[in-house]
């Protein structure tokens, strides 16, 4: 007699959590698009750039965060705020260093 098992895993965060799919590693650089998703939480922004490519940037203590010159905090951050990004990449991931609300 032959018994299967089958065992269903969740994968990723709590369901409530929309993820994104398809991000894009970019060499480091400055790019210029929007923000399509804020999590305030998880301090953590994802970017669709001018070109179609969506960043994932999880910001650190060193990251810098202006609007209109002068330092913000991050819950100043919104969807749909277009951003510049200085992102430097460390090996499969970006990293934030400066991030400017152009609105």
């Amino acid at each position: 007699m032959c018994v299967a098992l089958v065992t269903l895993q969740a994968c990723g965060g709590d369901s409530s959590s929309t993820e994104m799919e398809n991000t894009d590693i970019v060499p480091s650089g400055t790019y210029t698009g929007t923000a399509e998703r804020v999590d305030t939480e998880e301090q953590e922004i994802y970017v669709e750039t001018q070109d179609g490519k969506t960043l994932e940037l999880y910001f650190t203590d060193q990251t810098k965060l202006t609007q209109n010159g002068e330092t913000v905090s991050f819950d100043a951050l919104q969807k749909g705020q277009n951003v510049e990004v200085e992102v430097e990449k460390k090996g499969q991931r970006l990293e934030p260093v400066a991030v400017r609300i152009l609105e």
